[in-house]
């Protein structure tokens, strides 16, 4: 299959459930099949909670190019105001608290997984111990790629894969399920 169609082709096979079971993420760079969870992302799953509250409506969803430097969406964008108080989504250590690209950016290590969060502005330094939920920011409107509105960009990085940081909620692929029971075709 070319890239081309592979890319047309999944979003529709993510839908219909033609993707292996697994969370909706892929290996960078790589074939555009989407590799199984395992390891720490698979003990992780659903032991994370929102970097906003309230829960914030899901504005911009997972993404990832068919290459590497292809276009995409490695997270998801969380809606969100000025000034609200981003939280750490897992317990972990603080690896990155600063600036990159005139963006403010936390990035928290949990062992062989690390959560992102843009813009912030970080309350925390490198190295602080944080606990799921704890504050480690307050969201900017400067570098928001939602603009005019607000909105945090959350990432979920597994070794060098990007992943879906609704893993972490147990929130995985949607898969469409026939109304009334399986259907069997008939001759």
């Amino acid at each position: 299959m070319t890239p081309a169609v592979a890319h047309l082709l999944t979003p529709l096979m993510l839908v219909v459930g033609l993707t292996g079971g697994a969370p909706v993420s892929r290996e960078v760079p790589g074939p555009p099949e989407v590799p199984a969870a395992s390891g720490p992302l698979a003990q992780a799953t659903a032991l994370g909670v929102w970097p906003l509250r309230p829960r914030p409506a899901v504005v911009a969803t997972f993404e990832l190019p068919l290459t590497r430097y292809g276009p995409g969406h490695r997270g998801v964008d969380l809606a969100g105001k000025t000034g609200q108080q981003v939280r750490s989504a897992a317990a972990g250590r603080v690896a990155f608290a600063g600036s990159i690209a005139g963006r403010g950016v936390v990035v928290v290590s949990h062992g062989a997984l690390r959560t992102t969060y843009e813009p912030v502005r970080a309350a925390v330094s490198v190295g602080t111990v944080v606990a799921a939920g704890d504050a480690l920011g307050t969201l900017q409107s400067f570098g928001s790629h939602c603009a005019p509105a607000v909105c945090l960009h959350w990432g979920l990085i597994e070794g060098e894969l990007y992943r879906d940081p609704l893993t972490l909620l147990g929130r995985g692929p949607v898969r469409l399920l026939p109304l009334h029971g399986p259907q069997r075709l008939t001759q």
